[in-house]
């Protein structure tokens, strides 16, 4: 099979005043012809640079291509080096005849011009043709990309989509051209898992339909077994296994990789804690990687499942405990205005009628798609939004009846966790501060030395250094300011605590460093959790109990392990269905390799 893209010895470096960082390392690598290859590896292995490289969108300075060659091959069997050619030139290959779609498509969109006229603007500028065949073009492709209602879409702004639509609409922009190679980097990571399933699967059609090369760019192996044909690990900025997807699958031999496929949360049994990375190598002083658990992931995962019995005896313990949070009939119903004097025309029923009940120690899973009223039910419990109807009684107190002063006396005991760390921490702020400062409201601690000494060991309890106390949030990476978020939030010794997507955003493996720590923190502080996600398998594992949210109502409700092995409803079903399953037959099964 013909090589479309041929990469070899890549090194490119970011230099600053006092170091040089080889982000990509003496990388080399092919795309075939009509194949997908799947670029996998943690945040900072170097993934996203080589894609940038290979488009020439390194920003120089700080950044360059060091050494090393990238042959693209031309429709006459041709090649041209990209690394050689000016940028002229290169203008005529970018958006043309390599597309890209990136991670965040509002980022990429101009906020400012509808929809349509974006992709028109693409397709005239690389290709002789009017606007009124551009219009007809991208009209075209919005329902090649099957966005609903195309017409709508074309005179649309993009805060006006969904994430998902948002998305279509950058793949109908790369698509536009009809490149022969298109690298996404990351597309699918903000997205739900129904509509990531929806957008691989729209995926696969179109470079099946136009024969077209992909280089697909994940931090979760689970989305490159939907969808790559041959795979790369990268570590550190350089390829440390390379092979076919169900060879990777079947096989993994480098430790890191074994340590990728372990860290996914399991649909099919529960763990005690999630496996990690670090669980399965080592990096010495010298850079040298050392395998730890010289065995396989299944042996791995076999050693840390609860026994049945052991899952059965812990909801019985909790079914003994009187309630800590009751929830009856929670209405929060949001007035949609229109015209000059904002008249109420309509109400948006984002919870309509939500009811469950929390004990002390347990956690309860709310999952859902994005716009379900999962999120809304979490900040209205805390009364960040006001509920407009329905009882909410916390510690056997009427929180709906209480004044300020009562209300933010009682928020000591229950704490929330967002989605994203960085916006919730003050970038003014050391971390120390920032922890400090909650301690300062609620006038915990003595003074200010016994303040810091309480910060120091929550900073200790969440694996972070003493060293961290004067740093700033902008000197972390998200899973340690993740850690910060979970150590501001446990200052006040709460009862109760909403996590509100706070691991959707990580990388798998950071993920699940993240989860364990809220687990053990959990068991060591008896801690109660209302754990928000649209990841069923995330909150399968962390979970006691399940409620399925949607449309604003709760679906159903149950155990985790029932609501996994015997759903009630078709919603249910096509959650789990969303999920990829990331296992050896899955991967042989779509490959046609069993």
């Amino acid at each position: 099979m013909e090589n479309l893209l041929e990469v070899r010895n890549l090194t490119t470096e970011f230099r600053s005043d006092t170091f040089t960082m080889k982000a990509v390392d003496n990388v080399s690598f092919t795309v075939r012809r009509g194949r997908t290859l799947g670029i996998v590896g943690e945040s900072g292995s170097g993934k996203s640079v080589t894609s940038l490289s290979v488009m020439r969108l390194i920003p120089n300075p700080p950044g360059r291509i060091v050494s090393g060659s990238i042959h693209f091959t031309e429709r006459d069997g041709s090649t041209t080096d990209l690394v050689t050619i000016d940028e002229e030139k290169m203008r005529t290959y970018r958006g043309n005849r390599i597309a890209m779609i990136f991670q965040e498509p509002m980022t990429s969109l101009n906020p400012v011009f509808r929809c349509g006229d974006q992709i028109i603007e693409a397709i005239r500028l690389h290709q002789n043709v009017s606007k009124d065949e551009a219009a007809k073009r991208t009209l075209e492709l919005f329902n090649e990309v099957r966005l609903p209602k195309p017409e709508r879409v074309m005179t649309a702004y993009p805060h006006e989509l969904s994430g998902g639509q948002k998305q279509r609409v950058m793949i109908a922009m790369a698509m536009s051209c009809n490149p022969d190679l298109l690298i996404a980097d990351e597309p699918t990571t903000a997205l739900d898992v129904t509509v990531q399933a929806t957008i691989l699967d729209l995926m696969r059609d179109l470079q099946k339909r136009h024969d077209m090369s992909m280089m697909f760019i994940t931090h979760d192996l689970g989305v490159i077994a939907e969808i790559a044909d041959d795979v790369i690990v990268m570590y550190k900025g350089k390829i440390v296994e390379a092979g076919s997807v169900a060879k990777i699958f079947e096989n993994p031999e480098h430790p890191y990789t074994k340590g990728l496929l372990a860290c996914r949360p399991r649909l099919d049994t529960k763990l005690r804690v999630l496996p990690t990375v670090r669980d399965f190598m080592e990096e010495t002083d010298d850079g040298q990687i050392v395998e730890k658990i010289h065995e396989s992931v299944e042996t791995r995962v076999h050693e840390l499942e609860f026994t049945q019995q052991e899952i059965a005896d812990r909801l019985q313990l909790i079914e003994t405990r009187s309630p800590l949070l009751e929830v009856r009939d929670l209405k929060v119903h949001f007035p949609v205005k229109s015209g000059f004097f904002g008249s109420s025309k309509d109400v948006v029923k984002a919870v309509d009628g939500v009811s469950f009940t929390v004990r002390p120690g347990e956690t309860l899973g709310l999952v859902g798609e994005s716009g379900c009223g999962k999120t809304t039910t979490g900040r209205a419990i805390l009364r960040l939004v006001e509920p407009t109807s329905g009882t909410i009684t916390f510690d056997g107190k009427d929180v709906r009846s209480l004044g300020a002063s009562e209300l933010k006396s009682l928020r000591r005991d229950f704490q929330i966790i967002f989605q994203d760390p960085y916006s919730s921490l003050n970038p003014r702020l050391s971390v120390g501060s920032a922890i400090m400062e909650v301690l300062d409201v609620h006038g915990i601690g003595e003074n200010a030395k016994d303040r810091k000494d309480r910060v120091l060991y929550l900073l200790d309890k969440v694996n972070l250094l003493p060293r961290h106390f004067t740093n700033y949030p902008h000197e972390f990476s998200g899973g340690q300011r993740q850690r910060i978020c979970i150590a501001r939030a446990l200052a006040l010794q709460p009862k109760l605590l909403i996590c509100d997507e706070s691991v959707s955003a990580l990388d798998v493996s950071v993920q699940a460093q993240v989860l364990n720590l809220l687990v053990s923190l959990r068991d060591e502080f008896h801690l109660t959790y209302i754990f928000i996600s649209h990841d069923l398998s995330v909150v399968k594992f962390i979970s006691d109990k399940i409620a399925v949210m949607n449309a604003g109502r709760i679906e159903e409700m149950g155990t985790a392990n029932d609501i996994y092995a015997r759903p009630t409803k078709d919603y249910t079903r096509r959650l789990i269905a969303a999920i990829p399953v990331g296992s050896v037959e899955s991967v042989k099964r779509r490959t046609g390799t069993a």
